[in-house]
C-alpha cells in the first residue's frame, strides 16, 4: 500500500496545484518511483489511497500501463490518517498475504524482500523499518528489537531510540486489530497500543544513508543527487 493521500503541506507551494504524489524528482513523480520500486521487488497488487487532488492521482494511475494491478482506496470524503487509511483499505487486500506499507514521499534502496523475510522469521504482527536518525518522534525499542513506546515516556530502561522510516511490513491479521476507520487515527499510536498488549511489533534497522524523506523542499534538491544511488 502506498500512502499518498496527504495534503503535502511541507511541500508548499509545489502542492498548491498538485498532490504530493505527483511532485517530480529527477523527472519522475514520487508515485511512479514508488510503484516501480515495489514492482521490482515482485509486488503484483498495489493499493494507493487518495484525498488531496484525488482525481489527478487517479488519472495518472490510469494513464500508465503497470506490471502490477493498481487499485484506489478513496478517501475523498475524509482524510483518514495513516491508521484509518490502512483500515479503510483492508477490503482491497487478499486477507492472506503480508502487506508492505510505503509512504509516497520516501526514497530508499532497502531490500523489501529482506524486510519481509525478517518479518516472517520473527513472526511479527508488524515490522517497522527504522534507522539511527534524530527526529521529533523517536520510538523506543527493547534489546529484542520490539517496540516499547515513544521515547520520553517514563519507566523505560534498556531501550534503543530509533526513527521510523515510513516503510512497514504488516501481517494481514493487523487489519482485525485496528479500530474502525470512521475517524482518522495515526498508525504508530496503534502499534504502541498493540505492543503493550503483547503483540510483536518488530524493527528492521537500516543505515540512515540508504533512506531519504523528500517531503520537504530542501530535500528535493538533495534527492536529485541521491537518486542515482538508488535502484531507480
Amino acid at each position: 500500500m502506498i500512502l499518498a493521500a496527504g495534503l503535502g503541506t511541507r511541500l508548499r507551494p509545489l502542492t498548491n496545484d498538485r498532490p504530493k504524489a505527483l511532485v517530480e524528482v529527477g523527472g519522475m513523480t514520487l508515485l511512479e518511483r514508488t510503484i516501480l520500486r515495489l514492482e521490482d521487488a515482485g509486488v503484483e497488487h498495489i493499493v494507493v489511497n487518495v484525498h488531496h487532488f484525488a482525481d489527478m492521482v487517479v488519472d495518472f494511475i490510469r494513464s500508465r500501463e503497470w506490471h502490477s494491478t493498481v487499485e484506489i482506496s478513496d478517501e475523498r470524503a475524509l482524510l483518514l490518517d495513516t491508521g484509518g487509511a490502512l483500515k479503510h483499505a483492508a477490503p482491497l487486500f487478499s486477507g492472506s498475504a503480508n502487506v508492505l506499507v510505503h509512504n509516497v514521499d520516501v526514497l530508499s534502496d532497502l531490500d523489501f524482500r529482506d524486510v519481509e523475510k525478517r518479518h516472517c522469521g520473527e513472526h511479527n504482527l508488524a515490522t517497522l523499518c527504522v534507522s539511527c536518525r534524530t527526529t521529533k518522534r523517536m520510538l523506543a525499542f527493547g534489546e529484542d528489537g520490539l517496540l516499547r513506546a515513544r521515547c520520553g515516556e517514563n519507566g523505560l530502561q534498556g531501550c534503543e531510540a530509533y526513527a521510523f522510516s515510513g516503510i512497514t511490513v504488516v501481517s494481514p491479521r493487523l487489519f482485525d486489530c485496528l479500530p474502525e476507520a470512521d475517524q482518522p487515527f495515526p498508525i504508530i499510536d496503534e502499534y504502541i497500543k498493540l505492543a503493550t498488549r503483547g503483540e510483536r511489533i518488530g524493527s528492521y534497522l537500516h543505515e540512515a544513508s540508504r533512506w531519504l524523506d523528500v517531503g520537504k523542499p530542501d530535500t528535493l534538491k538533495q534527492a536529485e543527487q541521491w537518486i542515482p544511488s538508488c535502484n531507480r
